[in-house]
């Protein structure tokens, strides 16, 4: 017997049009299955409801990923798919597996044989770099930096002479509540002619993107970003 698939499902970065965002094929894709792998049941219901799952909620089959992530729970999580049911992993917000502990067990479903399938829809790391006008042909994502003053401030200048060396865009993330304090940081630390993107509330109606010389971002002030998903980008 064949093994079944597992459909990467992105989800919504905010309160966005499902429509505008999302191929009819993910979507459809969507509707036709019933059961998930997913960060948080309660979050992945509200989602399947806002991207239109036509059927019942309570019958489709969700299981969150469990904290600790080992390779007896990942098993057990694709045992339907090895037994030939297809299933959909789906993230917080965006892309599964980029920036997302579901990267696991794409990684295993490769090892057991079981067909991997990614549908098109919105990544907020990808969406940023887009629209930031910085090098595209090389770039990285960091994840998060580190919370204490000194060990960002660290953090920021390593990333900018490795920029300068490679020629290429650095990509970060902070809790939102500390983005203004990341922003400050970054203007702080980093020469005048480095240039910094802030790509904020990706696909809402408070969707915002520019990029600045960190001099220029001096002279014009600071966005508001409080509380607000937010990727930084930075080229040296």
């Amino acid at each position: 017997m064949s093994t079944g698939h597992l459909h990467l499902l992105p989800v919504g970065l905010g309160p966005s049009d499902i429509a505008a965002s999302h191929p009819a094929k993910a979507l459809a894709q969507m509707d036709a299955l019933d059961y998930f792998i997913v960060e948080k049941a309660k979050t992945a219901r509200a989602e399947l409801k806002r991207m239109g799952y036509s059927h019942p909620i309570q019958t489709a089959e969700i299981h969150e990923l469990p904290e600790k992530l080992d390779r007896t729970a990942i098993d057990a999580l694709l045992a339907p798919l090895v037994a030939g049911r297809d299933g959909g992993l789906m993230s917080e917000a965006g892309c599964p597996a980029v920036a997302d502990p579901g990267a696991l067990v794409v990684r295993r479903a490769h090892e057991l044989g079981i067909n991997v399938i990614p549908h098109v829809g919105p990544s907020s790391l990808l969406l940023a770099l887009m629209a930031s006008g910085l090098n595209g042909q090389s770039f990285a994502f960091h994840g998060y930096l580190p919370q204490k003053p000194d060990e960002r401030t660290q953090a920021i200048r390593q990333l900018e002479k490795e920029s300068a060396k490679l020629q290429r865009t650095q990509l970060f993330i902070e809790t939102p509540y500390r983005n203004m304090a990341m922003l400050e940081s970054l203007l702080a630390s980093c020469a005048p002619t480095t240039l910094i993107c802030v790509a904020r509330a990706l696909t809402s109606q408070n969707e915002w993107v520019c990029t600045r010389s960190v001099a220029a971002w001096k002279k014009n002030g600071l966005p508001d970003l409080d509380r607000q998903p937010t990727v930084f980008l930075l080229l040296a």
